[in-house]
């Protein structure tokens, strides 16, 4: 049986392997760091939740250890491209977690927080910087970051890259890189355009694929119901109440929908948060922490969350609406059944979903359990509970828009409202006479210079 010791792993990894008491490598891992340790560039493919980060962090933090030099101001020795915040900040830590035991200076930089603190921690150089595709840039353009020092280049997830249109973005960090590096590229499908990417960034690479593209986990019992979209409220209503779930992740395929989702939940006394990309990066890390912690059992996500999340004991992932993209589909219940649990998938199909349905189970070759509607269901339905009332805007700095109005004019003196002045009382009239009787100042106006129709022919045609 192979284990992590058989790989030839510097001592300090190995150490804090055994603190988080890591021993027998997953299958992506045993084919991926032999020809890493080598140096090989490398195309993986795995779905979500196979221990890639572990397969590809690893053998680069084993050859910054092996291998160490000055690392220059504004620049890194390994950079890791990633598609979303929430997975960059995670791919960061794992890292830190790897290299606890070592001097490795590992940064993230991502977009949704202030770029100060960013450019500070890049001024000395790190070893390692985990970024999204945006806020790389930005930086770089302003000189902060210069990438001509890069070892060890990963693109993780890249065909979510492609869907999120970071194709330019790609190329232009492709021509900053130095020719000489290793280069590491993962993602879960490969489609024709991951293929030429691929092959843009990679050179004689090693390939490595522990499934077959678009499979879903074997631990995953899927079901699905069929159910029209106005009620679909009230089957999740029922589906939580009545299953046995740990934590549960409930995707949508909008934004606005997801927090319609969470206010319907709060309506029935039901605590949940919405995490997508409306949401700022404080209340989507507050969101995450608090279902990572078990604070929440309930996340409802767009499929900004439904790729590289790893959050232990999500029981159950429930599809509130079908994505169009079946590949969207594996990554969705892939947030299940991590590690080597167990997991269950529920999807609601409305009637014009049924086609997403099928293209589904063609491209993963499996066939979901039918699941009934259960009993007394109308019933239901027609006693759902009311939605709660939508946050209301409370302006930058958390304070109500309306009151801030209202204090301001309540400071203005004459002509405003007062604190204790009554609102149908707008202050003196402009009658010629003031409120202690003294006669009051006459507004005047500037008088026009010109009468209307005084601009005609004031402009010329020339030519």
């Amino acid at each position: 049986m192979t284990t992590f010791n058989d790989f030839g792993l510097h001592a300090d990894i190995n150490r804090a392997l055994a603190a988080k008491d890591y021993t027998q490598p997953t299958p992506i891992q045993m084919q991926a760091i032999p020809p890493l340790m080598k140096g090989r560039d490398l195309c993986g493919i795995a779905q979500t939740g196979t221990g890639k980060t572990a397969g590809f962090s690893l053998p680069s933090i084993h050859h910054l250890i092996t291998y160490p030099h000055k690392t220059n101001p504004r620049s890194c020795r390994m950079l890791v491209l990633a598609p979303t915040r929430e997975l960059a900040a995670q791919i960061a830590q794992s890292c830190r977690d790897y290299g606890r035991f070592t001097k490795l200076r590992v940064s993230t930089v991502f977009g949704g927080v202030p770029v100060g603190k960013q450019i500070r921690d890049l001024a000395q150089g790190v070893e390692i910087l985990v970024a999204t595709p945006g806020r790389l840039l930005d930086l770089i353009d302003q000189r902060a970051l210069r990438l001509d020092d890069v070892e060890i280049f990963v693109l993780d997830e890249a065909d979510q890259m492609m869907d999120m249109g970071f194709i330019h973005s790609l190329r232009r960090i492709a021509k900053l890189l130095p020719s000489r590096r290793q280069n590491l590229f993962f993602s879960a499908t490969m489609p024709k355009e991951i293929a030429h990417l691929a092959e843009q960034f990679l050179e004689d690479p090693v390939t490595v694929s522990v499934t077959p593209q678009a499979t879903t986990a074997e631990k995953i019992r899927q079901f699905s119901t069929f159910v029209e979209q106005k009620e679909k409220q009230a089957l999740l209503h029922h589906v939580i109440k009545t299953s046995d779930i740990d934590r549960a992740l409930i995707f949508t395929r909008t934004k606005h929908g997801a927090d319609r989702v969470v206010r319907h939940l709060k309506g029935a006394g039901i605590e949940a948060f919405a995490i997508h990309g409306n949401k700022s990066q404080a209340q989507r890390t507050t969101a995450l922490q608090a279902f990572r912690s078990g604070q929440v059992r309930l996340l409802v996500a767009t499929d900004i969350a439904a790729r590289g999340i790893d959050v232990s004991g999500v029981s159950h992932v429930i599809n509130f609406e079908i994505p169009n993209v079946p590949e969207q589909y594996v990554h969705r219940i892939g947030r299940t059944a991590r590690a080597g649990a167990e997991g269950i998938a529920i999807s609601f199909v409305a009637p014009d979903e049924r086609t997403y349905m099928r293209d589904i189970e063609r491209v993963t070759r499996t066939k979901s359990e039918p699941m009934a509607l259960p009993e007394g269901f109308n019933e239901l339905v027609r006693n759902l509970p009311k939605p709660a009332a939508p946050p209301r805007d409370t302006g930058s700095k958390g304070r109500n828009p309306q009151r801030q109005r209202d204090e301001a004019l309540a400071g203005r003196g004459e002509g405003g409202r007062g604190g204790n002045q009554p609102r149908g009382d707008r202050g003196p009239r402009r009658d010629g006479a003031a409120a202690d009787g003294q006669p009051q100042r006459k507004r005047r106006f500037r008088p026009r210079n010109k009468s209307v129709g005084a601009h005609k022919g004031a402009v010329k045609r020339v030519g």
